[in-house]
């Protein structure tokens, strides 16, 4: 994908505009309450997992999967991870990176062939995209647009932004955010929903770019200070889902959860503009351990 394109009528760098994006792998996050009561039509009850394979060859799309793990591929083409959640209402969490909607869509429909998913009540589902916010950078190419007379949205701009996301995209770190790669020795998963607060008096999407670019860039110091206890994966829901963006950590300790969280809670990103939905939290295993089977 290429940056998002974006327009305005106003030339003043302290405006409000979108920031630019860079997008990668699609994301669906599918959450499920699992119905022990059932039976398997001859009077017995229990789920019946077919083996952790059937995820694997569902998340591979037929036969990419590895024989070694729970994992599906992981690697450019995306991958998958079964999660047991904790202290939920709900019970299982399935996660699913692909490079494309149409292949979100077909290891959806493959897994909802599956025998085993009739025990499976869905609670929640969440679709998003991997995506990389380039505020700093919207800032500065809207500066850059005022000084030179021009606007944001204009040929000059929209030429400067596809030139400068090209750059970004081909940045290791960004790379990184946009194919994340499943983590190891990390089985703890947290992930949430949230939106940016719209509110009289305060509103993210009336700020100034400037303002924006200044706190996220705060929120983003705080994240960094637990690279290798913390892998965080950030993606988009706008014009997807009711919330805006979706956050999934993976951590050794469960308790970086927390400490990262409280932390951010305190930038003023979070503190005065952040809403959050629920969280949802457990650990990454094979199918098998997962469902209990």
């Amino acid at each position: 994908m290429t940056a998002t394109s974006t327009t305005s009528n106003t030339n003043t760098a302290s405006a409000a505009h979108p920031p630019e994006t860079l997008e990668g792998w699609y994301a669906l996050h599918q959450i499920y309450r699992i119905d022990r009561t059932r039976t398997d039509g001859d009077g017995s009850e229990g789920l019946s997992v077919e083996g952790s394979a059937v995820f694997r060859t569902a998340d591979a799309l037929e036969g990419s999967g590895s024989e070694e793990d729970g994992s599906a591929r992981n690697g450019r083409d995306g991958w998958s991870e079964a999660v047991a959640l904790i202290g939920s209402s709900s019970d299982v969490m399935f996660m699913h990176f692909r490079p494309t909607l149409d292949e979100i869509g077909a290891v959806q429909r493959d897994l909802a062939r599956r025998s085993w998913m009739k025990w499976l009540i869905p609670t929640y589902s969440f679709l998003s995209v991997t995506e990389a916010g380039l505020y700093h950078i919207t800032a500065k190419l809207a500066k850059e647009a005022e000084e030179r007379g021009g606007k944001v949205g204009d040929r000059e701009y929209v030429a400067a932004a596809k030139a400068r996301a090209a750059t970004e995209r081909s940045n290791a770190f960004i790379q990184k955010r946009l194919y994340p790669a499943k983590p190891e020795s990390m089985p703890y998963v947290s992930f949430y929903p949230m939106s940016k607060r719209r509110q009289a008096g305060q509103n993210w999407y009336t700020l100034p770019t400037d303002e924006r670019s200044r706190m996220m860039y705060e929120h983003g110091m705080t994240g960094r200070r637990y690279a290798g206890k913390v892998q965080q994966i950030i993606t988009g829901a706008i014009g997807f889902d009711a919330w805006e963006w979706g956050v999934t950590l993976f951590a050794a300790d469960p308790l970086d959860f927390k400490k990262l969280v409280s932390e951010m809670r305190f930038d003023e990103a979070s503190a005065a503009y952040a809403e959050f939905g629920q969280f949802y939290v457990g650990r990454a295993g094979t199918l098998a351990e997962v469902l209990g089977g």
